[in-house]
């Protein structure tokens, strides 16, 4: 049976897997009061401890050991709400990124676990034979600042009058490099400039800011020439790898773009 092509969309997946979430408390009941200090444990709750604790160590815990183990959870649980009592979350940089990850992945669980079909890998490859193909080389200009923000302030005031003679700070990078390969990008620039260089037009705009390990760049991608690629059946797991990676960065993105729309956002400066 073929299926619409909207149920591939990734924000219906992500809006999916918000009502999902939204049924299980539905049946589960009332979301947990921190300010409460009535704690039920249920047999589900002990199910799923046990489960944790099985996927570690291989095997389900004794009758002891699960004990031992709610006691923690209970431990944990009262510090946990304790803590939030306190107010002890606010202005924690560690909790805050813990759970912005969380919400990153609910957005992109569904990427992970997803079986592409040949047809899905082989359009994949198609679209982006650049990947794949080792001995593909860039013509490229790249303008290095320490700050994202400088990059991006320069990225205006270049694409408004496209003089960038003077712009950029001082690095031991080249600022132009012409037909250079796949692997000397990512020696002398490093895997996540050489990733987002894949992703670049070669439309001699400049684009940015692109990050690297010195900082941040300008990029103008002037050619692009893209080399052999492999036979698809030689490749494909590594075209499932890529696909998956950029899938799932993909539709974190969709998602917090989804909710980012319903904010309005100031920035006093």
């Amino acid at each position: 049976m073929t299926l619409p092509g909207w149920t591939r969309e990734p924000l219906v997946h992500f809006l999916l897997l918000g009502i999902a979430l939204f049924l299980f408390f539905a049946w589960k009941g009332e979301p947990v009061d921190p300010a409460s200090r009535t704690i039920a444990i249920s047999q589900e709750d002990r199910a799923r401890i046990a489960l944790t604790w099985e996927r570690t160590m291989q095997r389900p815990p004794t009758d002891a050991e699960l004990d031992t183990l709610t006691e923690t959870w209970l431990r944990e649980e009262i510090l946990y709400r304790e803590a939030l009592r306190l107010g002890l979350d606010r202005d924690d940089a560690v909790v805050r990124k813990r759970l912005a990850n969380k919400m990153d992945f609910l957005a992109s669980s569904i990427a992970e676990t997803a079986q592409p079909s040949d047809q899905t890998l082989r359009d994949w490859l198609e679209a982006h034979p650049q990947r794949f193909a080792d001995d593909t080389t860039y013509s490229f200009d790249q303008l290095y600042f320490a700050g994202k923000s400088d990059a991006a302030a320069a990225l205006e005031r270049v694409r408004d009058d496209g003089d960038w003679s003077g712009l950029g700070q001082v690095i031991d990078l080249p600022a132009t490099r012409e037909g250079v390969s796949s692997q000397a990008v990512e020696k002398q620039f490093g895997i996540a400039f050489f990733e987002a260089l894949q992703t670049i037009e070669d439309t001699g705009e400049w684009s940015g800011p692109v990050a690297s390990g010195f900082g941040w760049h300008l990029v103008r991608l002037r050619d692009r020439a893209v080399g052999t690629v492999p036979a698809f059946e030689d490749i494909r797991d590594r075209v499932e790898n890529d696909w998956r990676l950029a899938t799932l960065e993909r539709r974190k993105q969709d998602a917090y773009q989804l909710l980012r729309d319903a904010y309005e956002v100031t920035v006093e400066k």
